[in-house]
């Protein structure tokens, strides 16, 4: 069974910096894609950044490229983001995601597996 596991979340100031992590356990995430979304309230469910397991490709929304690293711990079977100079418009449920192919996508639906999410909360 594939369980995905955010931590990380938090109220921080605008300007600030957080690392959200995803713990990913019950299969073997090789050959897959690991992604980022994130929704605010009243809006869609929206991609941030990907990671294809194997290959280390990444893929950056342009709304946190050059402020959102993704990185991984292939020990720990744990996907990191480091999110840095957020903005107000950055609060959101982070979700982390698996893709079960080596092709990174960046809508929902392709994602097979998702976590629970973490909140991220920016203030002014």
């Amino acid at each position: 069974q594939v369980q995905l596991v955010e931590s990380g979340g938090g109220l921080v100031q605008a300007g600030g910096s957080l690392r959200l992590s995803c713990a990913a356990s019950g299969r073997t995430f090789s050959g897959d894609v690991l992604g980022w979304f994130r929704q605010a309230p009243g809006k869609e469910r929206e991609f941030v950044v990907a990671l294809s397991w194997s290959g280390g490709v990444t893929y950056y929304a342009d709304s946190v490229k050059g402020r959102a690293t993704i990185s991984r711990d292939n020990a720990k079977n744990t996907v990191y983001l480091q999110m840095n100079s957020l903005k107000p418009e950055d609060t959101a449920v982070y979700y982390c995601a698996v893709k079960t192919s080596t092709i990174i996508g960046l809508q929902s639906y392709e994602y097979d597996y998702w976590g629970q999410g973490t909140q991220v909360t920016v203030s002014s």
